[in-house]
């Protein structure tokens, strides 16, 4: 069988045939990390996110954390060069370069690597890493099928190594406060929750110039197809992916991703209980099948309890930026708001209301969260602060072998409210999760590709 062959059948065993027999078993046992070694990082995708957020994270942490960046993995030979010049500008280095992940591990042999592939790739990836015996940094989404999220959360479990999403939301200063201010019982139980991603950029998403420079020769399109269906060429697939299913999900898996996380982390709830959902190409008519407008709304509550839970709404529009970014959680004394870190009234139920029922009034008095200080970095490389932060405790867990802010759970759950709000998006039905199969079902039938 050939990877190709071997990723389309999609179980673990024959998924284990990725890395060699004697690489696996020379590399798979995993390293324990003294004070004073060093930790040996690989690329798996070099992408924009990457060149512009998780190596100036990592550039103003490796010193501290002893690493060094060992070699980049890119099926496109621009890319490859990109990453050389890259390298040679940001850290006077002379970066090894190789054509797929294979080359990567069985010639550099890193610790821990960095994934930042597509959307699609990202489980698959994973399960390659740790496979490799490499501690795991994987961009969001975790997965895009249940098929490769369970795959990806079974190799996980079964290893030592250390796996940090991208969620980095977990790692902010802002969202600790507002986690423990929800835990600490002063806020009520939540009775619904407000998210919102809107933007008006044309250019979102889009990879014009770079789609131009793009030549089947120049790369693997088969094995960047992985697990999905046979498809001729497509550059613009191939770069703006997040524009296609089933190579993304879009704004599901690309901006709700993010905020649907803090729901499970603050509640402890892994899943939604039922999802339903609407949107359609309204603006952008340039090809894509991923919708530009977006409504989402989910059922969240004990699976054994259907009379409590709260509604969670997400909406997100590419067309109009009015509104822009919005996280607003609600009980019945008033709102947290995780954008300007207060908590106010607004809302709540006042005297006059609470007496109609023979009831106290409910006002939670206007404060700002207590947020813990800033951890310095060592350099400034020009990251954003929560991703150096989020970067910061997945290198300290490579150290220590504590479980860092977003384990693999946290992908696998947000990777089930995203499928399942695909799921609603594609089929036009309420989509709901079987907890036995751990399957998305739309309507009473399960929902593939």
């Amino acid at each position: 069988m050939n990877r190709r062959k071997i990723l389309r059948t999609g179980t673990l065993g024959t998924l284990g045939l990725l890395i060699s027999p004697s690489f696996q078993t020379a590399r798979a046992q995993g390293r324990i990390f003294g004070a004073n070694d060093k930790i040996r990082i690989g690329i798996v995708g070099f992408s924009d996110r990457l060149n512009s957020s998780l190596l100036p994270a990592l550039k103003g942490l490796m010193a501290e954390f002893n690493c060094e960046c060992v070699g980049v993995s890119d099926l496109w030979s621009v890319r490859r060069d990109d990453a050389k010049a890259y390298f040679a500008k940001h850290f006077n280095q002379d970066i090894a370069t190789y054509r797929n992940n294979e080359e990567l591990y069985e010639k550099a042999k890193p610790d821990a690597v960095i994934i930042s592939t597509a959307d699609f790739q990202h489980a698959l990836h994973a399960i390659e890493a740790i496979q490799a015996g490499c501690d795991v940094y994987c961009e969001k989404p975790f997965a895009e099928t249940m098929q490769d999220a369970r795959a990806a959360l079974k190799v996980a479990k079964e290893s030592d190594r250390i796996i940090q999403i991208g969620s980095q939301r977990r790692s902010g200063r802002f969202y600790h406060a507002a986690h423990d201010f929800l835990k600490a019982g002063k806020f009520g139980p939540i009775v619904a929750a407000e998210m919102t991603w809107n933007v008006n950029e044309p250019g979102r998403w889009r990879r014009s110039a770079a789609v131009a420079k793009l030549k089947e020769q120049d790369t693997d399109w088969k094995r960047f197809l992985c697990n999905r269906p046979d498809d001729k060429f497509d550059p613009r697939k191939y770069l703006e992916y997040r524009l296609f299913w089933p190579y993304s999900s879009g704004i599901p898996g690309q901006w709700m991703s993010h905020q649907i996380d803090t729901v499970h982390w603050f509640t402890g709830l892994p899943h939604p209980r039922s999802v339903v959902a609407n949107g359609g190409i309204y603006q952008w008519k340039d090809g894509r099948s991923n919708w530009d407008t977006m409504t989402c709304v989910f059922d969240y509550g004990p699976l054994d309890d259907p009379s409590s839970g709260f509604q969670v709404t997400f909406g997100s529009r590419n067309s109009n930026s009015a509104g822009g970014t919005k996280e607003i959680y609600y009980s019945n004394g008033g709102e947290l708001n995780l954008l300007t870190n207060q908590v106010t009234p607004n809302g709540g139920m006042p005297e006059k209301e609470a007496a109609v029922m023979g009831l106290k009034p409910n006002l939670l008095e206007t404060s700002k969260l207590e947020v813990p200080a800033e951890v310095a970095t060592s350099a400034n490389t020009g990251a954003d602060a929560i991703t150096t932060a989020h970067m910061r405790n997945w290198l300290e867990c490579i150290r220590s072998r504590k479980q860092p802010h977003a384990p693999v759970e946290a992908g696998y759950q947000h990777s089930i409210a995203t499928i399942m709000s695909n799921a609603a998006a594609r089929t036009g039905e309420r989509v709901t999760f079987d907890e036995k199969t751990q399957e998305v079902m739309a309507g009473n039938k399960v929902f593939h590709l």
